[in-house]
């Protein structure tokens, strides 16, 4: 299964979503892209479920010398999550990371203030809460989000992807009430495989889809 491109993997995984939503729905669902990826996946999975359209900012934890292996994460204010296996394979303990996820978090508040601006972080509690992300590797960086939204008590959360590795999904199984995906592969090397438009996208793609998402109607 490949995905022509984001927009594309968010319209098949938004029936997917639909269906695994309750019919006694509480309230106006909250749809919550991971930035920057997840954004354009989220956007027709909130058009079709009728929900909220928001963010929620996390930061992978990069192995030394492989800042693109992930073996931790952090989300907006909430505690470091790392991957146990990840640490034991780098014979490393979490104490190791203490420089890095000082700078995750600069980046991470760097974020915050150019996606959100003014804007308060989504209310979540008693809501049902839908997670998106582009694809998952490890995982990790989900984990953190998930960790991070259940700590303010939503109705119900649910972690959708278009594709993952099948260690993610199991692993990730745990922190979601329930896990969608399109495709869980046997042999996964990177999300991008998956997807023939796999563009990397800039901070003012994820500002203008919130402005868009956000700006005012007037009746």
């Amino acid at each position: 299964m490949i995905f022509a491109d984001r927009d594309a993997a968010g319209r098949a995984l938004a029936k997917q979503v639909a269906e695994k939503l309750p019919g006694e729905a509480s309230g106006r669902p909250l749809v919550l892209a991971l930035p920057r990826g997840g954004v354009p996946v989220a956007v027709p999975v909130a058009e079709r479920i009728g929900g909220d359209l928001d963010v929620v900012i996390a930061r992978k934890i990069g192995a030394p010398g492989r800042p693109e292996y992930g073996v931790g994460a952090i989300a907006e204010d909430g505690p470091p999550v790392f991957d146990a296996e990840a640490l034991a394979f780098l014979g490393m303990g979490e104490e190791s990371f203490a420089d890095a996820i000082e700078r995750e978090r600069a980046e991470l508040r760097r974020r915050v203030r150019r996606y959100r601006g003014d804007r308060p972080s989504p209310a979540v509690t008693d809501r049902d809460v839908v997670l998106i992300d582009d694809g998952l590797a490890t995982g990790v960086t989900a984990r953190a989000a998930l960790r991070w939204l259940r700590g303010q008590r939503p109705h119900r959360l649910i972690l959708a992807v278009p594709v993952c590795s099948r260690r993610a999904c199991d692993a990730l199984s745990a922190d979601a009430d329930a896990v969608v995906s399109l495709h869980a592969p046997a042999h996964f090397q990177a999300v991008g495989q998956w997807y023939t438009d796999f563009r990397q996208l800039t901070d003012d793609d994820v500002v203008r889809a919130l402005a868009e998402i956000h700006r005012p109607t007037h009746s």
